[in-house]
């Protein structure tokens, strides 16, 4: 099989001669195989699996999304897939970016709030005006 990940921006893994494939969804893990009929699976954050022969097992955390397997090719859309050699180096990775996105998310809560408290107190303003 073929497997192409796809992100917002571009193309994160392409990868020819995937054996299996296991990914997870709100009913839980479930397997591709080359001979497996087409379908179509929501993807919920988790760890995605896939196996080449030359290559072996590789593991992919994958945001939540969607898999499309069509003839002999899976498209893996996400919004965000970070890949790592083993499981120990993917969990620090994962834990590293959800620090980041932690602090982002709160720069980004402090910003609206002194936006939000900003356009109450004109408002007041303006109101006191009138």
């Amino acid at each position: 099989m073929k497997l192409r990940v796809l992100l917002p921006y571009g193309v994160f893994l392409e990868q020819g001669e995937v054996s299996s494939i296991v990914a997870e969804t709100s009913d839980g893990s479930f397997g591709i195989f080359p001979h497996r009929l087409d379908c179509v699976a929501a993807l919920v954050p988790g760890i995605f699996t896939y196996s080449t022969e030359a290559e072996g097992t590789a593991y992919l955390a994958v945001d939540e999304g969607v898999l499309v397997k069509a003839d002999s090719s899976v498209y893996v859309s996400v919004r965000r897939a970070i890949g790592g050699a083993g499981l120990a180096e993917l969990h620090d990775a994962v834990k590293r970016e959800f620090l980041a996105l932690d602090e982002q998310e709160r720069d980004v809560r402090i910003a609206v709030a002194k936006m939000e408290s900003g356009l109450v107190s004109r408002f007041a303003e303006f109101q006191h005006e009138r």
